[in-house]
């Protein structure tokens, strides 16, 4: 046997050896093997296989109301009523009003709120100035600023669309009531007077006029 067959036949041993060692490594492609998926079938495949849940609590809400009670679910009421409510921006306006209100009945101004009031709370309002200009009263007041404001509860008529939102404020002020004589009867000049009150503002939602009244008063 010449040298070149000897070579050929090492060769050939060397690449069966090879063979046979991959198959053992590697397996078959026989049996139960899964055939390749197309590629079409991987593009369409959803690459989770966990359900996304979207959206969440309403910061809107839930940062003035503690989230699923009564209040919550009532202020969401409203802005399914109506998308365009927003509760900061209603405290921002309640703040507002707040101090526009008190400081008319202070200087016994009832014409200048009479829109944003509610026919009981104008009619007591109306009966507090008349009585103070009766005893010769007058009143000095400035007010020095909002301290507190939170909601207190919110109630939604679905039937109605009515909106009811009961907020408490801390307000801070000068006040001094004066008699017929110029003599102080109460509070002083420098004197700071600390104040709560819970209003309930009242407005039909969804209608065209925004303003909201003030319906009932208390502390």
């Amino acid at each position: 046997m010449n040298s070149s067959l000897l070579q050929l036949l090492v060769l050939a041993g060397v690449a069966v050896f090879l063979i046979l060692k991959l198959r053992s490594v590697l397996g078959t492609r026989e049996g139960f093997e899964k055939p390749p998926v197309p590629l079409e079938e991987l593009r369409a495949k959803p690459k989770r296989n966990f359900e996304v849940i979207e959206g969440g609590p309403d910061r809107d809400i839930t940062d003035h109301v503690p989230e699923g009670s009564e209040s919550a679910k009532a202020l969401a009421a409203m802005k399914q009523a109506e998308p365009a409510f927003n509760v900061s921006e209603f405290l921002k306006g309640a703040r507002g009003a707040y101090e526009m209100i008190l400081m008319a009945f202070e200087r016994g101004d009832i014409e200048a709120i009479r829109p944003f009031l509610g026919d009981e709370v104008e009619a007591s309002f109306t009966q507090a100035i008349s009585a103070r200009e009766r005893a010769g009263q007058t009143v000095e007041a400035n007010f020095l600023g909002t301290r507190e404001i939170t909601i207190a509860e919110a109630e939604f008529d679905h039937v109605s669309r009515s909106a009811e939102i009961t907020v408490r404020f801390l307000g801070e002020l000068n006040h001094t009531v004066r008699d017929k004589s110029g003599q102080i009867v109460e509070g002083g000049p420098n004197e700071i007077k600390r104040q709560r009150d819970a209003w309930v503002f009242s407005r039909r939602m969804g209608v065209q006029d925004p303003n909201w009244q003030l319906v009932a008063t208390g502390d």
